[in-house]
């Protein structure tokens, strides 16, 4: 039985219930607006039981997280001068067990688990919405969308573009094999479907760059280190140059025509307006974390009727950075900020510093897509979301003492296969 609860708990060895937890949450996340609070305490009970099994393997030491946790312990400060506290008090205390479920994970999930738990997470969640999904009419602009089993189109192309991202890994990254790969192919054609279909501009932008990028990366990975910081400064100089002179040369406005936008990308930049007079309320602490959409609430209300939004819920101001400062000032928005940042640039380092490391591969693409899409939506600000998951998982690997399987080259990891093996006996 000792054998049986080590391999539950040990990434090398439980390959199985890795995936399907994944997968699982991946689901949940989508869904818990429709399945309700089972669905939530479905996805506590993958991950929280597995500290009963060796709390010090599963946990780790807390203290190299403390970063990690800034945000969410001050979210839930924040309902001492919320002007909704028990909103606040809930949502915080979501939020800070959502984090320590992500932190867990990253502990006993390797990433080569990760894109196979998540291609199936994704495969499902994008098979579900083709199955049960509906169109809906977007008053703004006029036009019908697939929004899938979701209540918005954006969110059922953030599913699509996990699944091009953990299929291009499968294919791309040398993450998998035979038939995942067969698998990743069928996911990707699925993603693209549900792309087209949902007409998202932003998801289909993210969705082209995530490919690139993928590529891109893999290609960096032949050279040599040192080859790799001087071509990467050079992209990095030309992307810049690039949007700039898009912005200032009319790429910007063509971009938009492509996909049917006008200049204020369908009242995102009224919204966005809105969003900075309200954090000029309170810009160093803010109202209070999730205080502001709040069915009574006068701005609230009156942005919900602006937009059209019947069911006064599920809306949001479409960026992460001030949705964070409305909620918890400047001081949320930077800590919040720190862990994107730091996640980014820490396995970028990795990435052009080992000779081979495919961890970093994946999870850098991850928080590359995080991060671009921090300006149009708030992914990482809300607990039971894919996209916060992701980024503390992302995150935690940097301060995990050990190393990834996923990121080893492929005789060591037999080695440790074979001393793993040597010491169940």
């Amino acid at each position: 039985m000792r054998i049986t609860k080590t391999r539950l708990i040990d990434p090398d060895g439980n390959a199985a219930y890795a995936a399907t937890a994944v997968a699982l949450s991946f689901f949940v996340f989508a869904y818990s607006f429709r399945f309700g609070q089972v669905s939530i305490l479905a996805y506590y009970a993958l991950w929280l039981p597995l500290v009963a099994v060796d709390y010090r393997r599963v946990l780790g030491n807390y203290t190299r997280y403390l970063w990690l946790f800034a945000f969410a312990l001050f979210a839930c400060l924040s309902v001492f001068w919320s002007q909704v506290p028990g909103a606040t008090a809930r949502a915080g205390v979501q939020y800070l067990s959502h984090v320590v479920c992500a932190l867990i994970a990253m502990r006993v999930v390797d990433t080569r688990m990760l894109v196979r738990g998540g291609l199936i997470g994704t495969g499902l969640v994008l098979l579900y919405s083709l199955v049960f999904g509906v169109y809906h009419l977007d008053p703004l602009d006029g036009t019908y969308s697939f929004v899938g089993a979701f209540a918005s189109k954006n969110q059922l192309g953030f599913y699509a573009s996990l699944a091009v991202l953990f299929g291009f890994a499968a294919l791309f990254l040398g993450m998998e094999q035979r038939l995942w790969k067969v698998a990743a192919v069928g996911c990707i054609l699925i993603a693209l479907y549900c792309l087209k279909a949902s007409q998202s501009a932003t998801s289909v932008l993210t969705t082209i760059a995530v490919a690139g990028l993928c590529l891109a990366l893999r290609l960096l990975e032949m050279l040599a280190p040192a080859h790799r910081k001087t071509l990467f400064l050079i992209l990095a100089v030309f992307t810049v140059l690039a949007v700039i002179a898009g912005a200032y040369g009319g790429g910007y406005e063509m971009l938009l025509g492509a996909f049917g936008k006008d200049a204020t990308l369908t009242g995102r930049t009224y919204l966005w307006q809105q969003g900075i007079e309200a954090a000029g309320q309170a810009p160093l602490v803010g109202i209070g974390y999730q205080a502001f959409w709040v069915q009574g609430l006068a701005e609230a209300e009156r942005l919900w009727a602006a937009f059209f939004i019947a069911t006064r819920t599920g809306f949001h101001f479409h960026n992460t950075f001030i949705a964070a400062t409305v909620e918890t000032g400047l001081i949320g928005c930077l800590l919040l900020s720190m862990v994107l940042v730091a996640t980014l640039a820490g396995h970028l380092r990795r990435l052009l510093t080992m000779a081979r490391d495919r961890e970093a591969l994946v999870l850098f693409t991850v928080a590359a897509l995080l991060a671009v899409r921090t300006f149009v939506e708030i992914d990482i600000l809300n607990p039971y979301h894919v996209g916060s998951f992701l980024l503390y998982f992302a995150a935690g690997k940097l301060t995990d003492g050990r190393r990834s399987r996923a990121g080893q080259p492929l005789r060591q990891q037999q080695s440790m296969h074979r001393r793993h093996g040597a010491a169940i006996a």
